[in-house]
């Protein structure tokens, strides 16, 4: 007999555990809108096929959609599913973790990508560990929040750091997939991501890529490496 007081488990299951659906959740881990035609691509589904697992996406909360004309358009409905699945993610590839970013197209990824609006992987990690060497962050409960450090660090990089809005968490830490490491992810973490390739520093590739421009080799990394010395 069932625990009703116990977590729904199975339904979070049963949502990721079918090939296609699982594939369009990982092509929405961009954080951008995509179509159902688009999804069905992703998937290597019909329009149809696609159509049912969003339709079952929707119903679990999962994803939701936004009717523009004719057209609809699906994203992940919260960062809560994001981070969910990207910690998913960690667990299936325990045991096959270094083999499993050899890959030409993985390795990319793993440099850096778009974690549902905020930067991952390598330079993700470094990000947050940077402001963390300058002192840039103070826990709060399960999150942060700017020190003047941190402020002035930032503003070194171009950025006026936002005030937190009350309606979504300001910065917390997320499990970065292929690193294993923490990164910044909240509203913190999406404006900076959303500055540095308005800064011609980060631009961003296919699907969940991000490539550092020639720029930002010149202009953003030695800023990092200069801020993680501080950690050693």
């Amino acid at each position: 007999m069932s625990n009703p007081h116990e977590p729904r488990l199975a339904r979070v299951a049963a949502m990721v555990a079918d090939p296609a659906r699982s594939r369009m959740l990982a092509y929405l881990l961009s954080g951008e809108y995509a179509s159902a035609s688009e999804l069905a691509r992703a998937a290597s589904v019909t329009p149809a096929t696609a159509s049912g697992h969003l339709a079952r996406l929707q119903e679990a909360r999962f994803v939701v959609c936004e009717p523009r004309g004719r057209h609809r358009y699906f994203r992940l409905a919260d960062a809560d599913v994001a981070h969910a699945l990207e910690a998913l993610a960690v667990v299936a590839e325990r045991d096959e973790h270094d083999a499993a970013w050899t890959h030409p197209e993985r390795a990319r990824l793993r440099q850096a990508r778009c974690c549902y609006g905020h930067l991952a992987g390598r330079l993700g990690v470094r990000l947050f560990t940077s402001l963390q060497g300058v002192g840039g962050l103070q826990t709060v409960g399960d999150g942060f929040v700017l020190t003047d450090a941190g402020r002035h660090w930032l503003g070194d990089l171009g950025l006026t750091p936002p005030e937190p809005s009350g309606r979504r968490r300001f910065a917390y830490p997320c499990l970065d997939w292929s690193e294993r490491r923490d990164h910044l992810a909240g509203q913190l973490a999406d404006q900076l991501f959303q500055h540095l390739v308005a800064k011609g520093w980060l631009r961003r590739g296919s699907g969940r890529a991000v490539d550092i421009t020639p720029s930002g080799h010149t202009d953003l990394l030695p800023r990092l490496a200069s801020a993680e010395s501080a950690l050693i």
